[in-house]
């Protein structure tokens, strides 16, 4: 599969109002439900290269959901979402999958570690599911670990991270392939405000330098003040936000 290969988007790349910054993401009049239930009701957004956008609101809100179908983990009942040029919400679940290995990375609020391997092997595993050699695999993510501050827990199994640790590792595992966008759903949600702040400063930062879009859910307004923006979702709806304007629809600074 190449871009080439996929439909437009049919909206152009900048951001609303004429802005010169580079929508990455953007959804359309996205609907989702799980059975009877409406989860989305008609959301729209943009989201901008480069930038930390949290989303938040309360639980059952939507705002996982959101995330989920930004990263065309959900395909929508109604609307687009669309990656740049490609429109991922009618790619089918195979086209997704690549895409989704090749372009995103994903953080958890328990990390998601697989439990058999060290540190190092989970990391590594992104690169080498997109076919790198072994060895290289495992000299970028030794790499990626120390730029994280924990290269002294490459050959540790996850049950013997502190929870800290064991999202230090998975934003490694994250970042490691360059991902255009990473997703984090709750990063902080298992862990102390210590180790929170830490967490989240460590992603932000890495972010920023690395020029990686990062789409955040959360709950906790301490975790969402290390964004660029935040935006609201309240009964499936985006309800208001705070910081630059770069959303469409009912979004406003």
């Amino acid at each position: 599969m190449t871009r080439a290969d996929l439909e437009p988007a049919g909206a152009g790349s900048e951001a609303p109002g004429g802005a010169a910054d580079t929508v990455v993401l953007r959804a359309r009049d996205v609907h989702v439900s799980f059975g009877p239930t409406p989860a989305l009701r008609g959301v729209d957004l943009d989201v901008v290269a480069g930038e930390v956008l949290a989303v938040m609101g309360p639980s059952g809100s939507g705002k996982s959901t959101l995330l989920h179908a930004l990263a065309g983990v959900v395909r929508p009942d109604r609307g687009t979402v669309a990656l740049g040029d490609v429109v991922v919400s009618e790619l089918s679940e195979p086209e997704r999958a690549r895409l989704r290995l090749a372009e995103f990375g994903f953080v958890f609020q328990f990390g998601q570690l697989l439990p058999d391997l060290t540190a190092l092997d989970n990391v590594s595993l992104p690169l080498m599911l997109a076919g790198e050699g072994r060895r290289r695999a495992r000299r970028q993510a030794r790499s990626w670990l120390g730029r994280l501050g924990v290269a002294e827990l490459a050959d540790t199994v996850p049950g013997e991270l502190s929870g800290g640790q064991s999202q230090r590792v998975a934003i490694a595992r994250a970042l490691v392939s360059g991902p255009r966008v990473v997703f984090a759903d709750e990063p902080t949600g298992s862990l102390d405000s210590y180790a929170a702040e830490g967490v989240m400063t460590v992603l932000t930062d890495l972010a920023r330098d690395t020029g990686t879009t990062v789409v955040l859910v959360t709950h906790d307004a301490r975790t969402a003040a290390h964004a660029d923006r935040e935006v609201v979702v309240r009964d499936g709806r985006l309800s208001g936000g705070t910081g630059a304007v770069r959303t469409s629809g009912a979004v406003s600074s």
